[in-house]
C-alpha cells in the first residue's frame, strides 16, 4: 500500500474511532452515527449485496456507567506504584459501580425489539445486548447497507455505509459487533497438513485430517546435521542442523527456569486458566491426558483439573472451517499443563469463529471463572481493520478483567508485519489492545542438558530444495534441480506478529521502556506516541515448536499420533502456564501484569532474557507433501531464523510492492519480541510482595 493510500485509510478509521469515543451532533431525523462503514468494504471486492432474507447475529455493547473510573481504577490495581494495587473488586462490585443501568439497557432493548429485532440475551454485567435479525432488518433498523466482500480469500459481509440509531439512545452504544463479519483465525502454523476436505453433516464436525512432521527431526537443536544436501549459501552456516522433532514440557520448564520452582511445589495449584477458542474437540482431555502420560509422565493430568463450559450451539462451522480449530485446542491444553502441571484449566468453547470469540470472553470475566485467560486468535490487522465500536465494547470487558483481577493474554499473531498479507504494516486485534498482555513469538534453541542455548526473534524466509521429483510436477524449473529456490536467505514466509497501534496512545506502562523510534513510528498520521505490541514473548517458530498429541483421521484409520506445532498460539498459553505459577507463588491472583512486566524489565535482571540480533542461522526441515507419509514424497526446505530481509504483496490486479521486514530485535525492548522472554528469575519476581 503506498503511503498515500494507507493515511487515507487511517483517517477513514481514525474518524471511525473518534465516533465511538463521541457521538456526533444528532443528524437530520433525530439520528446519530455510532458506527462508519467498514474500510474493508470496497467496490473493488464487492461481490453482491447480503441476500435480504440472511440471518444476521450480532452485539450491541454498551457504555459503562463511569468509562473513567472504570479506566481509573484499573491503572489503580495494576500499578505496582499505587495504594490500590491488587485491591480487586469482585464481579458484582465492578458491576454496580460500572455497569450500565437496567433502564439504559431496557432502552436499547426496547428500540432493537421495536425494529423488530430479536433480544437473545443480555450478559451478566449488562454491558452486551446479544440480537438477531434478517439482513433486511438490520439495514432498515440502522440505515445502513450489508454487501458481500472478499477478504483474504473469504467472502464476508461488511456494512458499507455509517450506523445510525436515534439520538435518544447513542449515547448509551459503545458499538455494534458482528454485523461485519471478523474472523478470527487461530494463530498456529501447522505447516505440510491436508486441508480438512469432508464435509460435515448438519450437526457433525469431523476430526481433522492426520499430520505427522518428516524425518530426519532432532530430539534437542543441533542434534542431528544435514551433511547430505548442498550448503545454503548467502552466509548461513554449513552444515546447518536439522529442524527439532517438538520440544517436550521438561525441556520448556528446563530452558525458561521454571524446574525450580515446579521441583518446590510451585505448580500453578489453585490457579485456574480459561482457555478461549471455537468449537470444542471431543478428545480434548483424553488427548491431553494421554500426551501428559507419555511425555511428562510424573505431571499427570488429572479429569478434575480439567473442564469446559461451551456454547449451547456451535454454527457458522464450514465458514469458520470448525474442525482446524482442533489443533488448536490441542495445543493450548497441553501447553498449558506443560509450564503449569497443577493448573485447573477451563476449555471455553466458542459458537463460532465470529462474535462467537468475544462472547466467549466476556462469560468467564462475567462469571470471574479464571484467573488468568489465554486466547490463542486475532483479528489480522484489525487495529486498522476492525471497527471502533467492536473494538471499543471489547476493551470495557478487558477493562472489567482488569478490575475483578483476571490477567488476559493474546497471541500477537503470525504474520509478521501483515505487510505480506495486506499491503500495510498494521498491529492485529486484540493483541493491540493496551488493556491485554500482548504475546509475541520466538525460535528457542534448547540443548541435550536442557538448556537455552539461544532465542532469536520468530521471523521466517523459505527455500525449497528443487528435485527432480518436484520439477516433475511443476513446482520448480529443471534448470534449478540440485538448488535452493529461492536462493538465499529465500522469501518470507511468516513470524510473530507486532508493531506500533494506530487507534491506541501509549499506555503509561511503557513509557521510559519502549524506543522513541517504535513508540512514535506512526505519529505524523495519528499526532502522538502509541501502543506498541508485542509485550512479552516465548516460543513460536513452527520449526522449533512443540510436539503435541491429537486424534486425526489418517488413510488407515482414526487414532492419536503427535506431531510438531507453532505460532504465537503456542507463545500465549506457555505464558500463561508461567503467570500461573507466579499467582501459587504470589499467594493471590496477579491479574493485568503489564505494568509489572515493564517495571521489573525497567532495569536488568534475570527475570527476562533479552532477544537481541545474531549471526545468520538456519535449520532444515523435511515435509510429507501429503502430510502424512512417504508415499508421494517429501520436500525439504530451508528455513531461516530472524529474517529481516525483503517482504512482498501483491494486490488482486497482480501489482506486487516490496519492503523490508518492518519488525525486528533489538537490545532491550523490541517490537518482534517485546521485552524478551521469561528469565530464570521471572517467577519469583513478578510474585515479589510490591
Amino acid at each position: 500500500m503506498t503511503r498515500q493510500r494507507l493515511i487515507a485509510a487511517v483517517a477513514t478509521i481514525g474518524s471511525t474511532f473518534a465516533l465511538a469515543a463521541a457521538v456526533q451532533a444528532p443528524l437530520a431525523g433525530a439520528a446519530s452515527v455510532v458506527q462508519a462503514g467498514s474500510p474493508l468494504a470496497k467496490p473493488s471486492s464487492s461481490v453482491g449485496a447480503t441476500p435480504a432474507s440472511a440471518p444476521v447475529e450480532f452485539s450491541v455493547g454498551l457504555a459503562p456507567s463511569d468509562q473513567a473510573g472504570a479506566e481509573a481504577l484499573a491503572r489503580a490495581v495494576s500499578s505496582p506504584t499505587s495504594a490500590s494495587y491488587r485491591q480487586f473488586l469482585t464481579a458484582a462490585q465492578w458491576e454496580k459501580r460500572f455497569s450500565p443501568s437496567q433502564a439504559a439497557v431496557n432502552s436499547v432493548k426496547g428500540w432493537l425489539r421495536e425494529q423488530g429485532i430479536s433480544v437473545e440475551s443480555v450478559s451478566a454485567d449488562r454491558m452486551t445486548i446479544e440480537a438477531s435479525a434478517t439482513a433486511a432488518t438490520i439495514q432498515h433498523a440502522f440505515g445502513t447497507s450489508l454487501g458481500q466482500y472478499r477478504h483474504r480469500g473469504k467472502v464476508v459481509r461488511l456494512a458499507s455505509a455509517p450506523l445510525t440509531v436515534p439520538t435518544s439512545i447513542a449515547g448509551l452504544i459503545s458499538g455494534i459487533s458482528g454485523i461485519d463479519q471478523n474472523l478470527a483465525t487461530p494463530d498456529h502454523v501447522r505447516e505440510g497438513a491436508a486441508a480438512p476436505a469432508r464435509k460435515a453433516a448438519a450437526k457433525e464436525i469431523p476430526l481433522p485430517e492426520g499430520f505427522r512432521n518428516a524425518p530426519p527431526c532432532s530430539i534437542y537443536y543441533g542434534e542431528k546435521l544435514d551433511t547430505t544436501d548442498p550448503a545454503y549459501g548467502g552466509g548461513y552456516p554449513s552444515p546447518l542442523p536439522y529442524a527439532p522433532c517438538g520440544y517436550i514440557p521438561s525441556q520448556y520448564q528446563s530452558a525458561y527456569g521454571l524446574s525450580g520452582p515446579i521441583s518446590e511445589g510451585i505448580t500453578g495449584k489453585g490457579v485456574t486458566v480459561a482457555i478461549v477458542d471455537a468449537y470444542v474437540s471431543p478428545t480434548l482431555l483424553e488427548d491431553g491426558q494421554r500426551y501428559a502420560s507419555i511425555n511428562q509422565p510424573t505431571q499427570p493430568l488429572s479429569s478434575g483439573q480439567f473442564s469446559e463450559l461451551l456454547s449451547p450451539k456451535f454454527n457458522n462451522a464450514e465458514f469458520c472451517e470448525a474442525n482446524g480449530w482442533y489443533g488448536e485446542q490441542t495445543l493450548d491444553v497441553e501447553a498449558v499443563h506443560a509450564t503449569a502441571p497443577g493448573a485447573n484449566l477451563l476449555y471455553v468453547g466458542a459458537k463460532n469463529c465470529l462474535n462467537g470469540m468475544f462472547q466467549a470472553v466476556q462469560r468467564v470475566v462475567d462469571g470471574h471463572l479464571a484467573d488468568v485467560i489465554t486466547n490463542s486468535w486475532g483479528d489480522s490487522g484489525g487495529d486498522l481493520l476492525d471497527s471502533a465500536g467492536t473494538r471499543r465494547s471489547f476493551d470495557n470487558v478487558l477493562l472489567m478483567a482488569i478490575g475483578t483481577g483476571i490477567g488476559v493474554q493474546f497471541s500477537s499473531g503470525d504474520e509478521g508485519d501483515e505487510f505480506a498479507n495486506l499491503g500495510m504494516t498494521v498491529a492485529d486485534y486484540p493483541s493491540s489492545s493496551p488493556f491485554q498482555t500482548s504475546v509475541g513469538g520466538t525460535s528457542l534453541q534448547v540443548n541435550q542438558a536442557g538448556e537455552r542455548t539461544g532465542e532469536l526473534g520468530w521471523s521466517t524466509s523459505k527455500s525449497v530444495l528443487c528435485t527432480a521429483e518436484l520439477a516433475a510436477a511443476g513446482a520448480c524449473a529443471k534448470g534449478k534441480i540440485g538448488q535452493y529456490v529461492p536462493k538465499a536467505p529465500g522469501a518470507f514466509l511468516y513470524g510473530g506478529g507486532g508493531g506500533t497501534s494506530y487507534q491506541y496512545p501509549e499506555p503509561s506502562y511503557q513509557e521510559g521502556v519502549v524506543p522513541n523510534v517504535l513508540a512514535e513510528r506512526n505519529s505524523k498520521l495519528t499526532g502522538i506516541r502509541n501502543r506498541v505490541e508485542p509485550d512479552i514473548s516465548m516460543d513460536g517458530d513452527p520449526s522449533t515448536g512443540m510436539l503435541v498429541g491429537e486424534t486425526q483421521v489418517f488413510p488407515d484409520g482414526t487414532y492419536y499420533d503427535q506431531y510438531r506445532i507453532g505460532g504465537t498460539s503456542l507463545s500465549s498459553p506457555l505464558l500463561a502456564g508461567v503467570m500461573a505459577l507466579a499467582d501459587q507463588a504470589a499467594g493471590a491472583p496477579l491479574g493485568f501484569a503489564n505494568p509489572l512486566l515493564y517495571k521489573l524489565a525497567a532495569k536488568p535482571s534475570s527475570a527476562f532474557f533479552d532477544v537481541t540480533p545474531q549471526p545468520l542461522q538456519a535449520l532444515v526441515r523435511n515435509d510429507f507433501l501429503n502430510g502424512v507419509g512417504p508415499e508421494e514424497g517429501i520436500i525439504t526446505s530451508v528455513r531461516t531464523l530472524d529474517y529481516q530481509g525483503r517482504e512482498k504483496f501483491c494486490s488482486g490486479t497482480g501489482n506486487c510492492t516490496h519492503q523490508k521486514v518492518a519488525i525486528e530485535t533489538a537490545a532491550g525492548f523490541d517490537s518482534m519480541t517485546g521485552i524478551g522472554t521469561p528469565g530464570s528469575g521471572l517467577t519469583a519476581a513478578l510474585a515479589a510482595k510490591p
